[in-house]
């Protein structure tokens, strides 16, 4: 046999990564590249940053995008204990809704209305429950009645004919609505 030669030469790079290998460094970069390169930045818990138009938070280590209703999802989201108490939450209709009107379980409500009732100012209580639920449907005809004003009494018809339905007078509707529940907003129950 013949004195055998290695005829192959080893790239620069190549060697390199040998070396990083035999010293213990595998990860070592064995090249150096020119170019835009991100910046990294480390975040913690609780951090919220944008990145890319979009909000970005750590919870529980885990990178999440923020929501833009994320103020509404935690004020609807049952938590899993009672603020008040301290007590588990089960997710019952009840728990729910008593949730989403006082902010605590149904037997801390189931508590507080028994003391009111004791101290003799059930009648307020509930009189003043009823107002609030009142105003809130009246709110929700007023921003009704907005709309309806607001809209165009012109129609596209299938056939491409513009129809005019504009033959009543909104204005003097929709000050006599307003000043109606003006009045009911003021009504107590």
């Amino acid at each position: 046999m013949k004195n055998s030669t290695l005829k192959k030469e080893f790239s620069q790079s190549t060697v390199q990564r040998m070396r990083n290998i035999i010293t213990g460094n595998a990860g070592n970069r064995t090249q150096v590249q020119t170019g835009w390169e991100k910046k990294n930045l480390d975040h913690s818990e609780g951090d919220v940053w944008e990145e890319n138009g979009k909000k970005w938070t750590i919870k529980n280590g885990i990178k999440q995008s923020v929501s833009k209703l994320q103020d509404i999802k935690s004020i609807i989201a049952l938590p899993l204990s009672c603020p008040t108490c301290s007590q588990p939450m089960k997710a019952s209709v009840a728990n729910k809704k008593m949730y989403s009107i006082h902010g605590k379980c149904v037997n801390c409500v189931a508590e507080m209305e028994t003391k009111i009732k004791l101290d003799g100012n059930w009648q307020d209580y509930k009189s003043n429950m009823m107002n609030l639920n009142k105003n809130s449907s009246l709110e929700d005809f007023e921003m009704a009645l907005e709309s309806w004003v607001k809209q165009s009494d012109t129609f596209v018809t299938e056939n491409g004919e513009v129809e005019d339905w504009g033959q009543t007078d909104k204005s003097k509707i929709y000050k006599e609505i307003k000043s109606n529940l003006e009045k009911l907003k003021n009504t107590k129950i």
